[in-house]
């Protein structure tokens, strides 16, 4: 383990500079398709279908797209939960399958979804805390109490919550509570899975802010996984577009929201609910079609079948690499939106 500052920053930004924390490359994940138990492998369904993607330290990557795309896969992935078909994931330089369960755990955290899901409701809160510290040997006794008091504190709720019951508290609570048991071992990554998809919008923002001040304080790397877009532009540095299992799109946050490149990022960014209508208010682009299925998807580019630029003899046989077309920015599409521009269609 590198001994240097966890988040080495230049205008509270993550160095560059620096080796990823999170290595990616031709991450792939494919669940096989069965007849019966003991029937042979008809079919795969390719959840997370060849990801390279780099993440620095201090760094928060949001990771958006439509239900099935392969997000919550991914991070399960790089949490070492389930085992990948192919490719590598490297944490601070070492294999995720060559490092022992018990560091990989104290290293990693997840924030999952659904709080009161991921809690034990037989437990009081303190021993719902104090779980991965007892697991891990870091402390007992009154020095255990101390430390889940003070986790407590940290994320916004009093020492004398600890001897409640998961019941007794509203969603926004238990989202801190479990991001104070994630916080316990003092990690130096967190997944969160749709933290904030069950929360009311005011409780959203809290959540946020207190995610945004743990992440300044203690050089915390996040990935962020949601549905939403306006919460991913508030909390994220980068952005990655997943669609049918890969990673169509990727820039800063400010340069994705400005400068969409591909067609299916348009198609999100148009659906952001609008505060007030104007006759300069974007116009909603509505994708024809349904998602293919991921156990059989398209020829070439996998948008294809649904993208209002596709061209035949190109975007169905040709599958587009994920390339840089300024900076940072990458996209995997054969005919990109210039910077400022926006789809043919929509211009007529």
């Amino acid at each position: 383990m590198s001994e240097e500052d966890p988040k080495e920053v230049v205008n509270n930004k993550p160095s560059e500079d620096l080796p990823p924390l999170i290595k990616i490359r031709n991450a792939k994940k494919w669940f096989p398709i069965k007849a019966g138990m003991f029937s042979p492998v008809t079919a795969h369904v390719r959840a997370v279908d060849g990801v390279d993607l780099d993440i620095q330290k201090g760094e928060t990557v949001g990771v958006v797209g439509e239900s099935g795309c392969g997000k919550t896969t991914l991070g399960r992935l790089v949490m070492g939960l389930i085992p990948r078909t192919e490719g590598s994931i490297e944490f601070d330089g070492m294999d995720i399958s060559s490092m022992k369960r018990k560091e990989l755990r104290r290293r990693l955290q997840i924030v999952f979804q659904d709080p009161g899901g991921s809690m034990n409701p037989r437990m009081s809160v303190r021993s719902i805390i104090a779980e991965p510290l007892i697991v891990n040997g870091l402390a007992d006794g009154a020095e255990l109490t101390k430390k889940v008091s003070e986790l407590l504190t940290i994320v916004g709720l009093k020492p004398n919550h600890m001897t409640r019951f998961p019941h007794e508290f509203s969603g926004g609570q238990k989202q801190r509570i479990a991001l104070a048991r994630a916080l316990s071992l003092d990690p130096e990554f967190i997944l969160l899975d749709e933290p904030t998809s069950a929360l009311d919008v005011s409780v959203q923002a809290q959540v946020l802010n207190l995610l945004d001040s743990i992440q300044k304080e203690r050089g915390l790397t996040f990935i962020f996984i949601t549905h939403s877009l306006n919460v991913v532009n508030h909390i994220s540095d980068r952005v990655a577009v997943m669609y049918l299992g890969k990673i169509v799109e990727i820039a800063e946050t400010d340069e994705l929201f400005a400068n969409p490149a591909h067609p299916y990022t348009h198609a999100l960014l148009s659906a952001i609910p609008q505060p007030s209508v104007e006759e300069n208010q974007k116009q909603r682009i509505v994708l024809s079609g349904d998602v293919p299925s991921p156990a059989n998807p398209p020829s070439g580019c996998s948008f294809h079948t649904r993208c209002p630029v596709a061209v035949e003899g190109k975007c169905d046989v040709d599958e587009p690499e994920l390339e840089a077309i300024i900076g940072g920015h990458k996209v995997a599409c054969h005919f990109p939106v210039e910077a400022g521009g926006s789809l043919p269609m929509l211009n007529d």
